[in-house]
């Protein structure tokens, strides 16, 4: 059995060479991210080229994520060295460009901090260092250290989503966004999307040219989460963020749930955060990590995703390595044969075409036959990605093909759970389609003679696949 959950990995300094790229790609990446809040936007470009070199040297087709950075508000810079935080400390939160102290933080925000009301918690760099707000006087806010430690540069800085006053997506992200789409990135990432219109607002910009996934950071998105998912072409549980603006205790349940709305709607979920952090030193992650990584299996994500661990991390290729063994071993105890039973005819809202509705409603057929007659694969003849991914949504065990004569709709499928992804020429007729797809996956060894296969193709005549209306059974010979 080969993995079906996807793997997202973040390219940085230990990874951003064509022969580093190169052997994550044959350690099993599916896609690469490129995080936009480091780094200029000329590198984060050069690393797309890179990434395409290797694509082509490895002959792995790959898919690449833009992360846009959202509205990321760092505090004025602490002195060389660094400051430390001790607990129960008093300090002053200021809106002020004068350097961060141990007494004063300083943000050069208007409103951030004069917005907040006691009891607020504001958070610097990745958690570690919070505080607690103890009377808000005006512009005259005062705090307590609860979590210490020593801070140095320029941290960023977290108030609760409902007091943040800055705009998502930014002005910046929306140049980003545009320059990214043009380079031809499969996937743009919105950062802090609090409601649908967010997502919108960035598919002005880039049209149908990268595909847009919401990440879910705030708890403003998730009382939206519906129309948010609906408005998107994937979905990142962004557990980092999450678990500052959540109760912690709160995060795994969060999780599940998200991840649940996704996969009924057949749309892709990462689950990201520190999965292996631990292995940015170390050459073997901590035993609650790998458990961390099952688990996400278990509940059903399409990818798991690394960040500083292939970024930054002294051991990338170990990583990628590492994780694909346990998600493939995690998925040999993944309770999958419920999933289509629980979804049914269950779709996307904004799936109202009647063409929409036959894809669903052939998916599900699919789904049942495919265990009814022991199918070895199911292939899925598409031209924009959809019918892949909505039959990608009953996490079948036959083997999932996705097969396009578009190459980006071949680079984009790598992120969705299961679907090993093929390119096909265009044809003229079902017949034609249904005959060569059968002998792509055979001549790609996907299918052996002697199996039975389904495929799902679209109408005869235009062969756009734009509709899944024919369901086929074929006895490979």
């Amino acid at each position: 059995m080969t993995r079906r959950t996807k793997i997202v990995a973040t390219i940085g300094p230990s990874c951003d060479s064509v022969s580093a790229i190169s052997d994550l790609l044959r350690a099993g990446v599916d896609v690469f991210r490129l995080n936009l809040s480091h780094g200029d936007i000329e590198g984060h470009l050069l690393r797309l080229k890179r990434v395409r070199e290797a694509s082509t040297l490895t002959g792995v087709e790959v898919a690449v994520l833009a992360d846009l950075p959202g509205p990321k508000i760092r505090v004025e810079k602490f002195p060389d060295g660094g400051v430390e935080m001790r607990p129960g400390a008093s300090i002053a939160l200021v809106e002020s460009s004068r350097p961060s102290s141990e007494v004063e933080i300083s943000v050069d925000v208007k409103g951030l901090f004069s917005g907040l009301s006691e009891g607020d918690q504001v958070v610097l760099g990745d958690g570690n260092i919070m505080l607690q707000v103890d009377a808000v006087d005006g512009e005259a806010v005062s705090a307590r250290v609860i979590n210490g430690g020593r801070v140095q540069g320029s941290p960023g800085v977290h108030v609760p989503s409902e007091r943040l006053s800055a705009s998502t997506p930014t002005a910046e992200d929306l140049v980003f966004a545009e320059q990214m789409a043009a380079a031809g990135v499969e996937f743009i990432a919105v950062s802090f999307v609090r409601e649908a219109s967010n997502v919108d607002e960035v598919r002005q910009v880039v049209g149908d040219r990268a595909q847009l996934i919401a990440k879910i950071e705030t708890s403003a998105a998730l009382a939206d989460l519906v129309d948010i998912i609906e408005a998107s072409d994937g979905v990142m549980v962004a557990r980092g963020d999450l678990g500052i603006d959540c109760p912690l205790e709160e995060v795994p349940h969060l999780q599940k749930t998200i991840i649940r709305e996704c996969v009924e709607r057949g749309v892709p979920v990462i689950t990201a955060t520190q999965m292996l952090e631990s292995m940015i030193w170390a050459a073997v992650p901590t035993r609650a990590e790998a458990s961390d990584v099952a688990n996400a299996v278990f509940d059903g994500t399409d990818a798991v995703m690394l960040s500083g661990e292939t970024a930054v991390g002294e051991h990338p290729v170990v990583v990628v390595e590492t994780m694909s063994r346990i998600a493939e071993r995690a998925e040999r105890q993944a309770s999958y044969r419920g999933w289509a039973a629980r979804l049914g005819r269950h779709q996307r809202s904004d799936w109202t075409s009647v063409e929409d509705r036959i894809t669903a409603a052939l998916g599900h057929a699919a789904s049942q036959a495919a265990s009814d007659i022991g199918a070895s694969a199911i292939l899925c003849c598409t031209q924009s990605g959809r019918t892949a991914r909505a039959m990608a949504r009953f996490r079948p065990e036959a083997t999932l093909i996705g097969l396009s004569p578009d190459p980006r709709v071949v680079r984009s499928l790598r992120l969705s759970w299961g679907v090993e992804p093929m390119p096909v020429d265009l044809y003229e007729s079902t017949d034609e389609m249904v005959w060569y797809a059968v002998e792509k996956a055979v001549q790609e060894g996907r299918v052996d003679h002697g199996d039975t296969v389904l495929v799902l193709a679209g109408s005869p005549g235009t062969a756009s696949f734009s509709a899944a209306d024919v369901l086929r059974v074929v006895q490979v010979t």
